[in-house]
């Protein structure tokens, strides 16, 4: 996989452990020029100098996915400095470790913001920028909780805007098929990320235990599949999702 002159969007790629962190390593040493949008401008800056010290290209800019005037501005910004966006990756998330009974309206309507309307709403920004020259990658952040209803961590809205962002994938992957974009979704099961500190030590041994790999999976293990779906050797992918879950959960 080759991204030469390829700009990529990773949303959330701010938190020094995380997906999205990984994720913009990998697609930089792929040769992308790697835009790290994430609300967290320090942690944004901080991956992108990282980057370029080893000889990477990358570019942090601020990003609140759940604004949209944050969202149009930050498209605005990387069409201004690059000219183009070929990939994005809808990273940005968060969880709550919380039962249904336990949660707030208010609870509810953040987790959903984040992680549902923060896809939507920066794959329905960029999707002009690709169409212009018929080419794009969209890949979106779901979770192994999306499919098979929680069971690792976070609570039911958690799963249920990671199950909308697979519905919301596979209609939007029909939606652009013609513009030459494709859109797929990635699956984690868990991942030794800082998102699962809320879980006790006792509870992350009892997840490993319902892991046929006894183990949680690496951030490189998902920045690997982002990189493979958002390659144009992918071409002929879309509407697709992939577990990566050490086989803790099998359609």
């Amino acid at each position: 996989m080759n991204f030469d002159n390829r700009v990529v969007i990773v949303t959330g790629a701010g938190s020094e452990r995380g997906i999205g962190r990984e994720t913009a390593n990998y697609l930089a040493s792929l040769r992308a020029t790697v835009v790290i949008a994430d609300m967290n401008l320090e942690g944004a800056k901080a991956a992108a100098q990282a980057i370029e010290a080893d000889g990477g290209k990358a570019f942090a800019v601020s990003l609140n996915v759940t604004d949209p005037e944050s969202v149009k501005a930050m498209v605005e910004t990387v069409v201004q400095k690059y000219g183009r966006i070929d990939v994005l990756v809808n990273n940005a998330g968060i969880t709550q470790p919380v039962t249904t009974a336990d949660m707030s309206l208010e609870d509810f309507n953040r987790i959903i913001a984040v992680n549902l309307t923060g896809t939507f709403l920066c794959s329905q920004a960029v999707i002009p920028v690709m169409a212009k020259n018929s080419y794009g990658r969209i890949v979106n952040l779901s979770s192994v909780s999306g499919k098979r209803g929680g069971g690792v961590y976070g609570g039911s809205h958690y799963s249920a805007a990671k199950a909308g962002i697979l519905g919301f994938s596979k209609a939007l992957a029909r939606e652009v098929v013609e513009q030459g974009i494709t859109v797929n979704s990635v699956c984690p099961g868990l991942i030794a990320t800082d998102i699962r500190k809320g879980l006790s030590d006792e509870r992350e041994r009892a997840i490993w235990e319902t892991i046929p790999m006894k183990r949680p999976g690496t951030t490189r293990e998902i920045a690997f599949t982002v990189a493979f779906l958002a390659a144009e050797e992918a071409a002929y992918i879309t509407g697709e999702d992939i577990d990566i879950n050490g086989g803790s959960h099998m359609d």
